[in-house]
């Protein structure tokens, strides 16, 4: 019979010891280290015969993946197969659509949408071929009633509860699909390790034995993930390296937008965005980005108001930037930031008071971008300067003036990406003027609707925004 024994391993990074700890020292992290009951094996795995052999015989795996040796000029080529989801926002993250033995992770907050996003692209996705959901979190009765609810139906929509993966591997043999969903990793248990479901040692065993099964069978896998309270993923950081795209829900859980991110993307683009809409129904699609943050819009000028668009990946987003200036009597004034990085928004603080003498040694500023958006475009500097300016001077943007440029340290204002295609979306929502870098507005054509004005540092555009004082 073989032994048991005690580790003490990190949660964060996996490092084993034999002893407790307050500090990893894999990785530095603080109190990480849970206890697991392992099983001491010898090195054949119960078997005679070397390391080497056991290794090379695939023992203890529960699936096995491998080809010969091949030359590339001999490889088969294949031209690449993408299937749509049917969801647009999904279809955008991914470049398209799936392919074969892809492997998906998608992570977020408790509550954000994840099963009910992916419910909503199994019933889809049946209607291609058999889809097998295997759910460890709720029983078939749960699974059910929340498809009931959602309006969702299909033939081919095979559902399994259960959380032993020797199990789910059984049913995907049984089902045969072509795409699956495991909702969610953290309950999975792989039968030969010992350890509680959740820990280091099950999340990366159980992810690497359905990678092998999903690249074996060229079935395309969807696994769903917690994320802890500072949002990262819970469990090795190494499952993100396993698996072929990361997506990201947003862990800003502001009014009812949830937003979709793709960490990463072996098949597809990184830098796009996907934005849903939780309702009674689900999560609704929010195809017209401009037309959705534009409703969201205050039509009034008011201090510390301003307007610019942002681009994630080919998506241009119309956002408001808000900002509060006030007196504080404390001698270090506050800094804080929503949504924008803290680090440059002090950038543009300083910028400010260098260039168009703006005193806030004694205010508190507060930045803020509406709608719990987290955006790092250099294209909102212009307009967090300007809110900002606008804030402190108790003077107004214009509501129909959109503000687009990057702020250099010495108080200039360069050019921005794609400037083209912002311009048009302002315009499509109903803005009539824009401010732009002073170089770029020449290149721009005369038929976009907006009546540009160039301007060349800060100290211009606070003249055109609020008038010469």
């Amino acid at each position: 019979m073989a032994r048991l024994k005690t580790v003490y391993r990190c949660q964060a990074c996996g490092h084993s010891a034999s002893k407790p700890m307050g500090q990893c020292p894999g990785c530095a992290e603080w109190n990480t280290m849970a206890e697991e009951v392992v099983e001491a094996r010898p090195i054949g795995l119960g078997n005679t015969g070397s390391l080497a052999e056991s290794v090379a015989e695939g023992r203890g795996q529960l699936t096995s993946f491998s080809s010969a040796v091949t030359a590339l000029r001999d490889a088969a080529e294949t031209p690449e197969k993408r299937t749509p989801v049917g969801i647009s926002e999904l279809d955008r993250l991914f470049g398209g659509g799936i392919v074969p033995g892809q492997v998906i992770l998608l992570a977020g907050p408790p509550g954000i949408g994840k099963s009910t996003l992916m419910l909503q692209a199994a019933a889809k996705l049946a209607e291609k071929g058999p889809f097998l959901y295997a759910s460890g979190e709720e029983s078939l009765r749960q699974v059910s009633s929340r498809a009931k609810r959602l309006g969702l139906s299909s033939e081919q929509l095979y559902l399994v509860s259960e959380s032993s993966l020797s199990k789910i591997l059984a049913a995907m043999e049984q089902v045969k699909p072509w795409a699956m969903v495991l909702d969610s990793i953290q309950t999975v248990t792989h039968p030969q390790l010992a350890s509680s479901p959740g820990s280091v040692g099950q999340v990366r065993e159980c992810a690497a034995e359905l990678v092998r099964a999903a690249k074996a069978k060229d079935t395309i896998v969807f696994l769903l993930g917690h994320v802890t309270k500072d949002g990262s993923l819970a469990g090795p950081k190494v499952l993100e390296h396993i698996v072929d795209t990361v997506l990201y829900f947003d862990t800003e859980n502001h009014d009812l937008l949830r937003v979709l991110r793709a960490q990463k993307n072996r098949f597809g683009p990184t830098d796009e965005l996907g934005l849903f809409e939780m309702g009674e129904t689900g999560l609704k699609e929010v195809k017209d980005a401009t037309a959705f943050f534009a409703a969201e819009l205050g039509r009034t000028a008011a201090p510390g108001r301003a307007v610019s668009v942002a681009l994630e990946g080919s998506r241009p987003v119309l956002v408001e930037v808000q900002a509060l200036v006030v007196p504080t009597r404390y001698p270090l004034p506050r800094r804080m930031a929503t949504g924008l990085d803290l680090n440059r928004v002090l950038v543009l603080l300083a910028a400010m008071e260098r260039h168009i003498g703006l005193r806030l040694e004694d205010r508190d500023c507060f930045v803020s971008l509406a709608g719990g958006l987290r955006l790092k475009d250099p294209a909102l500097d212009l307009a967090a300067c300007l809110a900002v300016a606008g804030s402190w001077r108790d003077k107004s943007v214009p509501s129909d003036l959109v503000l687009l440029g990057e702020v250099s340290l010495l108080g200039e204002v360069a050019r921005v990406p794609q400037l083209e295609l912002r311009l048009r979306e302002a315009a499509k929502a109903g803005f009539k003027r824009a401010l732009v870098p002073a170089r770029a507005a020449k290149d721009l054509p005369k038929t976009l609707g907006l009546a540009i004005t160039g301007v060349a540092d800060l100290r211009e555009a606070a003249e055109a925004a609020f008038g010469v004082e």
